[in-house]
C-alpha cells in the first residue's frame, strides 16, 4: 500500500520565477534527502519550500497512523512539487514632476505531493 500526501503554501510573498528555482533542484527526489539539501540553498525561498516539504513528511505520517500501516520517512519520494502565481498586489510609487509608477508585489502558491514509490511486483 503506498501512503501519499499532500501540503500546500498560499499567498507566498515570493514570485513563481524564484521558487521555481529552488523547485526544480528537488523536483523527484528523496524527501528526507531534499530537506537536507534545501538547508544549505542561499535562496531565501529555500526555507519556505523546506517547511514545506517538512509538513508533507508529517502529513503522510498522520495518514499511515490513522489506516494503521507501517511509516518509514525515508522511503518518501516527492513525487509533484510545482509553483502556480498568486494574486499580485499593485502598489504606486511617486516619481518626479507628479508621476507615478506601479510596483507590482508578486505572490506564489506552492504544492508538494510526497508518496512512497511503487513496488514493480506488487499491485
Amino acid at each position: 500500500m503506498t501512503v501519499e500526501a499532500k501540503a500546500q503554501t498560499r499567498y507566498l510573498r515570493v514570485t513563481a520565477q524564484k521558487a521555481r528555482r529552488v523547485v526544480n533542484l528537488v523536483r523527484g527526489q528523496n524527501a528526507t534527502e531534499a530537506v537536507a539539501s534545501l538547508k544549505f540553498q542561499p535562496q531565501a525561498v529555500a526555507t519556505d519550500v523546506r517547511k514545506l516539504i517538512e509538513s508533507a513528511i508529517a502529513n503522510a505520517r498522520v495518514k499511515a497512523d490513522a489506516a494503521g500501516e507501517r511509516f518509514d520517512e525515508r522511503e518518501l519520494v516527492i513525487r509533484e512539487i510545482y509553483v502556480d502565481e498568486g494574486p499580485s498586489m499593485k502598489r504606486i510609487r511617486p516619481r518626479a514632476q507628479g508621476r507615478a509608477n506601479r510596483i507590482i508585489k508578486r505572490t506564489s502558491h506552492i504544492t508538494v505531493v510526497v508518496a512512497t514509490p511503487v513496488k514493480e511486483g506488487a499491485k
